[in-house]
């Protein structure tokens, strides 16, 4: 099968990329390499699929240039390109479309929401569009745990109502699973949302928690612990994650998908306090943390956990990394990338 992933120099995306590759697959992987986080992070992620760092670089000055290397092909191209998009559609023919893509970050979509609805409204809908003209077989999309908003039913399930989200971000991530609902209903095009919760490991994003804890830690400056430390979260290892997405995409390989529209939680299936997080980052870095304890931060809440019982159900799959190994994953491949 020929596989578009979106966000492909992204955290989720490279590793999905990644994991296709070596099961044998041809991938074209897109990306705007936008300066959210570090481009030299996402140039280094597109070097580990293959295309060097002086490659690369040239997707920083010319939009739409393309790099083929054997079995991955990659363009930078923005979601919102109206233009762009459907006559890549039309050339490579995709089978299976993962849109990873999108503007990440609770907090920052509180001070920036205009980039949230360009990126992940326009941007969706370019993509639904581009599925439909061209008979895609199975659009497979990343979707949120933040759609939970201020749901208070504990573990949250695919069943429960999502009409409370508090940030632009969950926001835009439930109009994205409406939207394809929408699609699947009209044009009859299998969509599957993915919930991740909380996802961690090796080449993730800087602004997530245990990369901004083990950066702090290790340069011995305070680390911000929100709600002061009365956090919880269902934090999934990034292995679990790609896992997940893998068997839901080979799952029709030999049958056709017989529900249009699906929608799943993947997580641990277990919750972690905030502290204890930390304590075995402290633990793998034999280095204490100095915490500054701050209040709940708009847009955060208090606890997430994952109910997995569909995922399990449908794909014999449940999440199960510890964070002990997670963390200690994470900071091995830290302490290698950045030589500390």
């Amino acid at each position: 099968m020929k596989i578009l992933v979106t966000g492909a120099a992204g955290f989720i995306g490279f590793h999905l990329c990644q994991r296709l590759l070596q099961e044998g697959f041809s991938v074209i992987g897109i990306d705007n390499i936008n300066d959210y986080y570090s481009v030299e992070l996402k140039y280094a992620r597109l070097k580990q699929l293959g295309i060097d760092s002086s490659e690369a670089h040239l997707f920083h000055k010319k939009a739409n240039s393309l790099i083929y290397k054997n079995a991955f092909s990659f363009y930078r191209i923005n979601l919102e390109d109206r233009d762009q998009l459907p006559i890549l559609f039309e050339k490579e023919k995709f089978e299976i479309v993962c849109n990873l893509a999108a503007q990440a970050g609770v907090r920052y979509s509180i001070e920036n929401p205009e980039t949230y609805i360009d990126s992940n409204i326009v941007g969706f809908l370019n993509i639904l569009e581009c599925c439909r003209h061209h008979h895609i077989k199975h659009l497979l999309y990343a979707s949120s745990s933040s759609v939970y908003g201020l749901n208070k039913e504990i573990p949250f399930s695919t069943d429960d109502p999502v009409d409370h989200p508090i940030s632009i971000y969950a926001a835009s991530k439930k109009a994205n699973e409406l939207m394809a609902h929408t699609y699947s209903h009209l044009y009859k095009l299998p969509t599957t949302g993915l919930r991740f919760f909380t996802v961690y490991g090796p080449w993730g994003r800087p602004d997530m928690a245990v990369f901004l804890f083990t950066k702090a830690i290790t340069n011995n400056e305070e680390i911000s612990v929100f709600n002061n430390g009365n956090m919880m979260r269902d934090f999934t290892y990034i292995d679990d994650i790609i896992e997940g997405i893998y068997r839901i995409i080979t799952s029709e390989k030999d049958q056709p998908r017989k529900i249009l529209y699906k929608v799943y939680n993947i997580g641990n299936n277990s919750t972690v306090m905030l502290t204890e997080f930390i304590t075995e980052i402290e633990k793998n870095l034999n280095t204490k943390a100095i915490k500054k304890l701050l209040p709940m931060q708009p847009g955060d809440v208090e606890k997430t956990w994952a109910n997995v019982d569909q995922l399990i159900a449908d794909y014999n799959f449940q999440p199960n990394t510890s964070v002990q190994l997670g963390i200690k994953n994470f900071i091995h491949w830290y302490k290698e990338y950045y030589k500390v």
